[in-house]
């Protein structure tokens, strides 16, 4: 059988001189100068590479992934299956095939391809999961050229969508290893963590059943572990992010009844909060309610645009979940509102609870009519640019304050802060203890005030 490998990096080299090795034809390309055994063709183009292959496998990278398959297309014959097997989103995977679409000829089948494992130590038999509408051909065929193939479904994506599922474990792992060793380096102590880390991988499903029930169980418990590790390394806590998600995880399984948290925080105004938090996270001064609203409090969808341009609002907005609070940060600019009528009512259909700028908003009088809470920086008639750029769910600044995704923010006719997601319940304690304070001087003072006219 003829393949062709597109990508010659260290998976598409071991695919290459192993399938070459069990006798199979095997041409590649590259446009870097990498060393490859001579059972290999090494072509000096995608056209000449592909031109006769019964199978084609991309390993180009996602950045180039849709390019290399519009240069292969007009070179493929009709019943050539194309594999896909660069890491990245269903929707790269069906780029690819719009691009092998457009050649002259139809017939090539375009299948969505993830690499499971590592090659490195498998070689070419690696599991690699197929998916799309010819998965079980691409199957028939690289079971021939001697690989581990597995049909994860008819649609294509499938396979990308469980490759990138498997990453948040993979990566993540990865990261925590690589962090908790950091730690143990930083401590003196790498034998006994290594030590520690190599005992519990080594559990299998016993392990993870034990861990997930135990986090669940505990969770408030190891949160506050969490934290009490954090403020025993060295550094601050962004120094170790993985540990601080980790306690953030905690945490947040902790609070089994989210809204509660929320309502208890909307009924502490603003200052008493403040104050419960050494009075940090309060927002500028500038930044102000639109209209007599009622307090809100919510977890923080962040947005970081360009001052006057609004398309990243939008994005927000197709991500946003019940009970989130929209927080545009604009640079302060307020010549061109962020939002208006139309976009107030599709976030109150997406059941977001507040909208919050240091830039500018607009149709002031309808936002009041319809009940959707706004606090901005200004107000301007003139319409939002839609260019970007913009990110969502990125660590922001706004009014002075730092506002990560997932800290809560509390809003009232006074203003706004931003209280740090690891801090809330604490910060919440100690606001409601301050209320109480304010309470009970208040009765002395009404006291004091009723005696001094008795």
């Amino acid at each position: 059988m003829k393949v062709a490998i597109l990508g010659l990096g260290e998976a598409g080299k071991i695919f290459a001189e192993g399938f070459a090795g069990q006798g199979h034809e095997v041409s590649g390309f590259d446009p870097a100068d990498i060393h490859i055994d001579a059972s290999v063709v090494r072509c000096t183009s995608i056209a000449d590479a592909v031109t006769g292959a019964e199978v084609v496998l991309s390993l180009t990278t996602a950045a180039h992934a849709a390019s290399a398959a519009a240069e292969a297309a007009p070179h493929l014959q009709n019943d050539t299956v194309y594999i896909d097997l660069n890491s990245g989103s269903p929707r790269l995977k069906e780029q690819v095939r719009d691009a092998i679409s457009e050649r002259p000829n139809p017939g090539v089948e375009v299948v969505d391809g993830a690499v499971i494992g590592s090659v490195r130590s498998f070689g070419e038999k690696v599991e690699v999961l197929l998916a799309g509408p010819a998965a079980e051909e691409a199957h028939r065929r690289f079971t021939l050229l001697g690989g581990s193939p597995l049909v994860v479904g008819a649609e294509l994506g499938a396979a990308s969508r469980r490759k990138l599922l498997r990453s948040v474990f993979m990566k993540g792992l990865g990261g925590l290893i690589s962090e908790s060793m950091d730690a143990a380096d930083q401590v003196g102590d790498p034998e006994w963590m290594q030590q520690q880390i190599s005992a519990t991988l080594t559990d299998g499903t016993s392990g993870v059943d034990r861990l997930r029930s135990g986090t669940m169980l505990h969770a408030a418990r190891r949160g506050k572990e969490l934290s009490d590790s954090l403020s025993n390394l060295p550094g601050a806590e962004s120094a170790w992010p993985v540990t601080s998600a980790a306690r953030e995880y905690h945490l947040r399984a902790a609070r089994t009844d989210a809204e509660d948290l929320t309502n208890r925080l909307a009924d502490v105004p603003t200052a008493a909060l403040g104050d419960a938090g050494d009075r940090l996270g309060l927002l500028d001064a500038k930044v102000k309610q639109v209209w007599d609203s009622p307090a809100v409090a919510g977890r923080a969808l962040t947005v970081w645009t360009r001052p006057g341009d609004n398309a990243a609002v939008h994005r927000a907005l197709d991500v946003a979940r019940p009970g989130d609070i929209l927080v545009v940060a604009a640079g302060g600019h307020i010549e061109r509102a962020l939002m208006g009528e139309l976009i107030a009512e599709r976030a109150i259909s997406k059941g977001i609870r507040a909208f919050i700028t240091d830039g500018a908003v607009r149709d002031a009088t309808e936002l009041a009519k319809i009940g959707f809470p706004v606090w901005a920086g200004g107000i301007s008639p003139a319409g939002p640019y839609k260019d970007g750029p913009g990110r969502t769910e990125v660590p922001i600044s706004i009014g002075g304050v730092a506002c990560m995704p997932g800290d809560y923010v509390v809003a009232d006719a006074d203003g706004v802060i931003v209280v740090p997601s690891a801090e809330v319940e604490a910060v919440l304690r100690r606001g409601q203890a301050v209320l109480a304070e304010e309470e009970r001087r208040r009765g002395d003072i009404l006291r004091a005030r009723k005696e001094g006219k008795s």
